[in-house]
């Protein structure tokens, strides 16, 4: 059995394309350099993700951005990414351009996974928290798709949130979850310790849950430092299908770096409990009426 070294990148964005650029090209040769063949940059980071999440507080910094520059799914940056992934398998966060009804473009929070031969997945942002859907659309699904590293199945940040999401790639037979971020502390009644932050407790909690429920490796990428006002918890990781955190960068910016054999770890991990084995389809249901909050 062969084993994936594989790495999540908590790191800084902005809104300089280029410079953004020049970033993840020094994370991507640091990671070939270590001989990592699966490596996931956080959500948003081919142009910075928004200034605010609250419009009622930071409107007249939100209408003064002209947000992240969309990008086609085909254009000329993303093969500019897969061109640096060459060998890798890479996964990163972008703002995506696509027609909409009428012809009227869309945005939407999206992910690409790339290598040197061109795209491999794509996933669009379900999930929309407080006011990202004043600047996004949302997508509608989620999807497995196979890579040199296995299957995978990507989700962009409050996506995890929700058991269905990774449920779902799972059921698609994804061995891989890949969740890129761009995940702020908590604004209210802030840590003085970022590492203390209920808001960072949650986006670790939902990492380990969404492993050890799916019995699946799970890749959780996170934007570090601080954009408009947003400050970002980063905590980079990647967590084992039993819910076990192999490696970690903690709040800093950095990058943490795991080599497992997946089809093994997974074995190993479904021999006596299969989780989704032992599903019972048939018993959730939900009642006739059931009010949604």
């Amino acid at each position: 059995m062969s084993t994936v070294r594989m790495a999540a990148v908590a790191a800084e964005f902005g809104r300089d394309l280029q410079e953004d650029f020049a970033r993840v090209e020094r994370l991507v040769a640091a990671a070939r350099a270590d001989g990592v063949r699966l490596l996931a940059l956080p959500e948003a980071c081919l142009g910075g993700y928004l200034l605010s999440l609250d419009r009622a507080a930071d409107g007249a910094a939100e209408a003064a951005d002209p947000g992240p520059p969309a990008l086609a799914l085909d254009g000329p940056e993303i093969r500019r990414l897969a061109a640096l992934a060459r060998e890798m398998t890479v996964i990163a966060g972008y703002c995506e351009a696509a027609d909409g009804p009428g012809g009227a473009e869309r945005r939407y929070n999206s992910a690409v996974c790339v290598t040197g031969d061109g795209v491999l997945g794509n996933h669009r942002k379900v999930h929309q928290p407080l006011g990202e859907d004043a600047s996004y659309a949302s997508g509608d699904g989620f999807r497995a798709f196979d890579t040199p590293v296995g299957r995978i199945g990507m989700m962009i940040c409050y996506d995890k949130a929700f058991p269905e999401s990774a449920r779902a790639l799972a059921l698609d037979g994804a061995e891989i979850g890949v969740c890129v971020s761009a995940w702020p502390a908590a604004r209210t009644n802030a840590a003085p310790d970022l590492a203390e932050d209920r808001w960072k407790h949650r986006f670790d909690l939902f990492d380990r849950a969404r492993a050890l429920e799916n019995q699946m490796v799970w890749v959780s990428a996170n934007q570090s430092g601080a954009f408009g006002s947003l400050r970002f918890v980063g905590s980079a990781k990647v967590v084992g299908p039993g819910g076990d955190v192999l490696a970690e960068t903690g709040v800093a910016a950095g990058t943490a770096v795991a080599e497992l054999d997946v089809a093994q770890a997974l074995e190993t991990a479904r021999r006596a409990m299969g989780h989704l084995r032992d599903r019972r389809p048939d018993a959730y249901t939900y009642p006739a009426g059931a009010v949604r909050a």
